[in-house]
């Protein structure tokens, strides 16, 4: 009899807990779900279409209706856009590290809009190279990427606020999984926390217009950013300039232990589907209630943010047990 009570009441528990969890779903899925009308009205200005995620983004928002604002670096890029859309999509040059550059196409884009104002902006533009050891690295190498991938959100953002308040839009920032977590040296990851710091401080300031802010937080995908050849011939290039001694201090076979755990690292983790990532950057402009932060990937989702949630002690553990096999062999001087 005690055990059939005792199972009785387990199932109401069980029970309970689904009456939960099942209409908390069904809500989520209903507030997701619900999209801003009038896409024909709105504008949205992307950085760094010339291949990758802003590119498809580029062409999918097109589909949907909305006026793209395609801001690429090359004029290769802005000629192959135009081919694969329609005649509602513009393109401009933008080198988000020229600040003339920024402000010019910030009065183009404010003609363009005219009272409407601007709907989203998505800062996209970003490079990953040069990439490797801290110590084998120069202030210059710091400074030119941190120049594109968080100087440039900055500059483009602040150049187009006035008109994303007018419309009471949006601002999304492209960050990435090594904005949580950082699993090498260098300056992307640093970079990329600074973006998230930026985007966390411009949420709560905007706030109070009606302006939302969100941050994508992409693992690791088949792009020019990940490409493996390029990757490859970064760590050769550093390896080449770096003195003697420092060489000496690695061991003569700790580059091509590196280069062999990069290939397959980067093969084990890339996704190929880049519409992970841009369904992410579409429902933060056309969603009625877009969330503040987007976890695009299955690698996101599983390892990397749970490993941003871990002790220091454990997260070292984990990001090291996969760093090449071969430990720094100092020298004593």
């Amino acid at each position: 009899m005690r055990h059939l009570m005792h199972s009785l009441s387990a199932q109401k528990i069980y029970l309970y807990i689904l009456g939960l969890v099942v209409p908390w779903f069904a809500y989520r899925w209903y507030k997701d779900s619900r999209r801003v009308s009038n896409k024909e009205d709105k504008y949205v200005y992307i950085t760094g279409c010339d291949t990758g995620f802003g590119n498809l983004l580029a062409r999918h928002l097109d589909k949907q209706g909305f006026n793209v604002i395609a801001c690429c670096y090359t004029k290769k890029g802005e000629d192959e856009l135009k081919e694969n859309a329609s005649d509602r999509l513009v393109t401009f040059h933008l080198d988000v590290t020229d600040s003339k550059s920024v402000s010019e196409t910030a009065a183009l884009i404010k003609t363009l809009v005219g009272q409407k104002g601007l709907w989203a902006v998505v800062n996209n533009a970003g490079v990953a190279l040069p990439s490797g050891p801290t110590d084998w690295l120069t202030i210059d190498d710091y400074k030119d990427m941190i120049a594109v991938n968080l100087c440039g959100v900055i500059d483009v953002t602040l150049s187009v606020l006035p008109l994303i308040k007018k419309a009471k839009g949006r601002v999304v920032n492209v960050a990435s999984v090594c904005g949580r977590v950082t699993p090498f040296g260098g300056p992307y990851c640093i970079s990329k926390y600074g973006v998230e710091s930026f985007n966390d401080g411009l949420r709560l300031n905007m706030a109070p217009f009606g302006v939302k802010v969100a941050c994508i937080e992409p693992g690791f995908f088949k792009t020019n950013v990940t490409d493996v050849v390029g990757m490859q011939n970064n760590l050769r290039k550093l390896w080449d300039r770096l003195p003697q001694d420092v060489k000496d201090d690695y061991g003569p076979a700790f580059l091509n232990d590196s280069l062999e755990m990069l290939t397959q690292r980067l093969t084990m983790l890339s996704d190929s589907n880049l519409m992970k990532v841009v369904s992410c950057m579409e429902h933060a402009i056309s969603a009625v209630h877009p969330r503040t932060r987007y976890s695009a990937g299955l690698d996101a989702k599983i390892f990397w943010l749970p490993v941003s949630y871990m002790p220091t002690c454990i997260s070292d553990m984990l990001l090291r047990r996969n760093s090449p096999t071969i430990k720094p062999q100092v020298s004593a001087r």
